[in-house]
C-alpha cells in the first residue's frame, strides 16, 4: 500500500477534507453518495477526504448546498482560502499539492537549470529573485514552498524521481561559485539516494529546447499527468494526445543521455571548475 505524504495539519485544505469527512457521517451519507451530487467520483471525494486532491470552485459550492454551512462550516471560504495560499502560481498547485506528491514515478526535462525538488534553498533564491516585479517576501514565500515540496523524497516509500538535465545546467551561473558549489553537492548527494537517478544529456541534443517538463506515473490505474513550462504560464494535464506527445519528446532526449556513471563524473568536475 502507497504512503500516504504527510500533510500540514493546519492547512485550509486538509481542514476542507476533515469537515467534508465529518459532516458527511454526522449526515450518513457514503463516499459515493456525495460523489453523485458533486459529480465526480468515489475516489475523488476520498481523496478530498484526505487532502491529496485539491477542491475546485464547484466542489465547494455543491458542498455548501448539499450541507447547508452546518456549524458555520463553509466550503467556498476554505477554498478560498486554499487558492490564496502563498508559494507559486495557482496553476501549478494543482501539482504540487495533488499530483506530485502522489506520484510513483517522476520523470523530468530540464534544459535551463535544475529541476525544483533537487535544488538548493540559495539557488531556488536566486531563481526567484530574478522574476519582475517579485518582491522578497514573495520570493521567501516561494523558496519555502519548494523547500517543502522536496519532503516527498524523504518519505518512507518516496517516488521513483528521474532526472535528465541539459549539460549546460552545470556550468550555468545562479548566484555565485559558493550557490553552485552546494548546488552541485546538492546533486551528488541525491544521486546516493536509491530512488533518484540523475543524467546528464549531451548540448548536441536539440529535441529538447522547447522547454523542461515532468512526467507523473499515478497509482491506482489513473492516467500519467504531464507538467510542461514556458515563458507565460504553464501547463498541468491528463490529455492522452498531450500526454504521449510528452513521452516520445521524453524517450527522444533520452537517447542523448550520458550513462549514470558518465553523468555523476561530469557533475563532479562541473563541482570543482566552482571554486
Amino acid at each position: 500500500m502507497d504512503a500516504v505524504p504527510s500533510l500540514d495539519p493546519g492547512s485550509p485544505r486538509v481542514r476542507f477534507g476533515a469537515e467534508l469527512r465529518r459532516l458527511r457521517e454526522t449526515a450518513q451519507l457514503s463516499q459515493a453518495a456525495v460523489a453523485a451530487r458533486l459529480g465526480c467520483t468515489q475516489t475523488q471525494v476520498s481523496r478530498l477526504e484526505k487532502a491529496t486532491r485539491t477542491p475546485s470552485k464547484s466542489d465547494a459550492e455543491r458542498l455548501d448546498l448539499l450541507f447547508g454551512q452546518t456549524g458555520g462550516v463553509s466550503f467556498t471560504r476554505l477554498y478560498q482560502r486554499i487558492v490564496a495560499q502563498p508559494g507559486g502560481p495557482a496553476w501549478f498547485r494543482s501539482w504540487a499539492e495533488e499530483i506530485e506528491p502522489t506520484a510513483q514515478v517522476l520523470r523530468s526535462w530540464d534544459p535551463l537549470l535544475v529541476p525544483g525538488l533537487l535544488q538548493t534553498e540559495a539557488y531556488a533564491r536566486q531563481v526567484f529573485s530574478q522574476a519582475p516585479q517579485i518582491s522578497s517576501d514573495e520570493v521567501e514565500e516561494r523558496v519555502q514552498a519548494r523547500i517543502r515540496r522536496q519532503r516527498i523524497l524523504d518519505r518512507d516509500n518516496p517516488p521513483l524521481v528521474l532526472v535528465l538535465i541539459d549539460a549546460g545546467v552545470l556550468r550555468r551561473k545562479v548566484g555565485g561559485a559558493e550557490v553552485m558549489r552546494e548546488q552541485h553537492g546538492r546533486l551528488l548527494e541525491a544521486t546516493r539516494m536509491p530512488t533518484v537517478s540523475i543524467q546528464v544529456v549531451s548540448p548536441e541534443c536539440l529535441t529538447g529546447l522547447m522547454g523542461a517538463f515532468t512526467i507523473a506515473e499515478l497509482p491506482d490505474g489513473q492516467p500519467d499527468a504531464i507538467h510542461a513550462e514556458s515563458s507565460a504560464e504553464g501547463q498541468v494535464t491528463t490529455d492522452l494526445d498531450s500526454v504521449t506527445a510528452v513521452w516520445k519528446r521524453y524517450e527522444a532526449i533520452r537517447l542523448w543521455a550520458y550513462p549514470e556513471h558518465v553523468s555523476l563524473k561530469m557533475i563532479e568536475e562541473a563541482r570543482l571548475e566552482w571554486t
